[in-house]
C-alpha cells in the first residue's frame, strides 16, 4: 500500500440561487461597524455539491516547488476526475509561507521534508515565482475553485533535516510556544525535542500575528481560505502562566490552589482522560474555556479575512471524531447543538462556543478504514459525514471524505479493496452532507488512483461518461 504522512487534526463550486443566510458580524478593529456577509445555503443535489481535493505542501513539494508545468498537469488530472475545488497548502507545519506577505518575522519556505522513493529527504525550492499565484492562475483557467490551506497554530518544525520557523529563528518568541503538562513537569515545547511546534492559542500576540498573515493572504484572488490546525496541540497543551491567568479570570478570578492538578494530573494523556470515571474539579470548565479561546480566535480570524475581501469563503478543516475532539480544544459544531446531553466531558456552557456559524465551509476528515465506508457512527466514512452534518446544522457547507493512503496502517485491506473504497466513499459521504473532500492528491498520484475517484464522482452525481 502507498503510505504518506497525513495532517490528522487538518468553494462552493455551484451556488443555488435560492436561499441565502445573512450573518452580521463586527469588522475587525471596529466593534461599532457592522458588515453583512451572505453565506450560501448548502446545495441539496449531489451534482451541485463541491468536490474538494487537498494538496499538502510537503508531500507534493518534489513535483510543484520548481515546476509550474507540473502544477498545470496535476490540476488538469483533478479537473478531469471531477473535482471542482482544490485546497493548496501554503503554510506548512513549519509556519513559513508559500505566498507573499510583509508581516515581520515570517519567511518564505526554502525547503520541506518529504518522502522521496521511501527516504525522508530535503526538497529545496530554487524558483522565486509566487507558488500560490501559480495555483490560482492555473486552477482558474481550468474552471477550478482555488482555496488556500493555512496551517494555523504552528510556528516551527524540526527533524534530522534541520529546523525551520519563527520559533527557531527568533528566540524572543519562545513565550509564543505552547507550554505542555508533561510527566516531567510543565515544559515549553521548544525544550521538548523536535517535531511540529505549536503556538499557545491563548496568546494575543500570536493571534494578531496570524490575523496579519491572513489579511495578506486574503489579498489574493482566492475562492476560499481554509484553516488547518486551528487548535491546541493536544490534551497536554497549554499550561503556561499566561493561559493559567486567563483561565482563572474566566472562572471569576478564582486562584487554583493546585495547578495543574485541579485540571489534569501531571503528564495525563488523552488515553488516560478517556479512561477516567471522574474528573478533577476544574476539568470540564477547562475544556469549556479552551473551546472559547478557539471560538474567539476563529471569530477574530474571520473578521480579519472578511475585512480585506468579504467574498472569500472562510472555513476550517477538522477531524470528524467529535466525541474526542475536545482533546485539542475545538468545538466545531453549531452553538445550537448541545453535547452535554450526550457526553460527560461537556459542560452546559460548552455548546456556547461551537463555531460552525462563523464558517462558510467546513471540511471534515472522515478518516475511517477503507473497510469502513458505510455505517452510522464515528469511524465509518458515512457515519462521520452524517454526524458532522447533524452537529453543524444548516447554513454552512459541510464536505467530508477519506484520507486515501493513510487509512490502512495495519495493511488489512487489499489494493483492490482500497481502490473500491475510493469509489464508494464519494457517494457515501456526499449523500450525507454538502460535498466531498479527499486528502491528499499525492496518494492518487502515487498509486495512479485518479480513475477510482472519477468513477466514484460520476456515480455520486449521476453522470456516466
Amino acid at each position: 500500500m502507498i503510505k504518506q504522512n497525513s495532517h490528522f487534526y487538518t468553494t462552493v463550486s455551484f451556488i443555488l440561487l435560492a436561499g441565502w443566510l445573512v450573518l452580521s458580524v463586527a469588522c475587525s478593529g471596529d466593534d461599532d461597524l457592522n458588515t453583512e456577509y451572505e453565506f450560501p445555503d448548502p446545495p441539496k443535489e449531489n451534482i451541485a455539491k463541491p468536490r474538494y481535493i487537498w494538496i499538502d505542501a510537503a508531500a507534493n513539494f518534489q513535483d510543484f516547488a520548481n515546476s509550474r508545468g507540473n502544477i498545470t498537469r496535476d490540476l488538469k488530472l483533478a479537473k478531469e476526475a471531477g473535482f471542482t475545488d482544490v485546497v493548496v497548502d501554503i503554510r506548512p507545519t513549519s509556519g513559513d509561507i508559500l505566498y507573499n506577505s510583509s508581516v515581520p518575522g515570517v519567511a518564505q519556505v526554502q525547503w520541506l521534508g518529504a518522502w522521496v522513493n521511501g527516504v525522508y529527504s530535503k526538497v529545496e525550492r530554487t524558483e522565486t515565482w509566487d507558488y500560490l499565484q501559480a495555483f490560482i492562475e492555473e486552477g482558474h483557467k481550468l474552471g477550478l475553485k482555488v482555496h488556500a490551506g493555512f496551517n494555523t497554530m504552528v510556528g516551527g518544525h524540526s527533524s534530522g533535516l534541520g529546523s525551520q520557523g519563527i520559533l527557531y529563528r527568533d528566540a524572543s518568541k519562545k513565550d509564543w510556544a505552547t507550554s505542555e503538562n508533561l510527566s516531567v513537569g510543565l515544559t515549553n515545547t521548544m525544550d521538548a525535542g523536535g517535531g511540529t511546534k505549536f503556538f499557545n492559542p491563548a496568546n494575543e500576540e500570536v493571534q494578531n500575528y496570524l490575523c496579519d498573515l491572513l489579511k495578506d493572504l486574503a489579498q489574493y484572488d482566492l475562492d476560499g481560505i481554509i484553516l488547518d490546525r486551528g487548535r491546541f496541540d493536544g490534551m497536554q497543551s497549554d499550561f503556561s502562566d499566561l493561559t493559567r491567568e486567563k483561565f482563572e479570570s474566566y472562572l471569576g478570578n478564582i486562584e487554583l490552589a493546585n495547578f495543574p492538578g485541579d485540571i489534569l494530573p501531571q503528564g495525563a494523556t488523552m488515553k488516560q482522560v478517556i479512561a477516567m470515571t471522574s474528573y478533577p474539579p476544574y476539568f470540564t470548565k477547562w475544556l469549556e474555556f479552551r473551546a472559547k479561546v478557539i471560538h474567539d480566535f476563529m471569530s477574530k480570524a474571520q473578521k480579519a479575512v472578511k475585512s480585506v475581501n468579504s467574498d472569500i469563503l472562510f472555513g476550517v478543516y477538522v477531524g470528524g471524531w467529535y466525541s474526542t475532539y475536545y482533546e485539542v480544544g475545538v468545538n466545531w459544531a453549531s452553538p445550537k447543538y448541545n453535547p452535554a446531553q450526550t457526553y460527560k466531558w461537556a459542560s452546559p456552557k460548552y455548546m456556547n462556543y461551537g463555531y460552525a456559524e462563523l464558517m462558510d465551509q467546513i471540511l471534515i476528515g472522515a478518516y475511517a478504514s477503507p473497510l469502513k465506508v458505510y455505517g452510522s457512527s464515528e469511524w465509518s466514512m458515512q457515519g462521520f459525514s452524517k454526524l458532522a452534518k447533524e452537529k453543524i446544522k444548516d447554513g454552512t457547507i459541510v464536505a467530508a471524505g477519506p484520507d486515501v493512503g493513510n487509512w490502512d496502517s495495519n495493511n488489512q485491506a487489499s489494493q483492490q479493496q482500497e481502490n473500491q473504497a475510493i469509489v464508494e466513499s464519494v457517494k457515501a459521504c456526499m449523500d450525507e452532507c454538502d460535498g466531498y473532500f479527499l486528502f491528499d492528491m499525492i496518494h492518487l498520484k502515487m498509486a495512479n488512483q485518479w480513475q477510482y475517484a472519477k468513477q466514484g464522482i460520476q456515480i455520486a452525481i449521476g453522470v456516466n461518461n
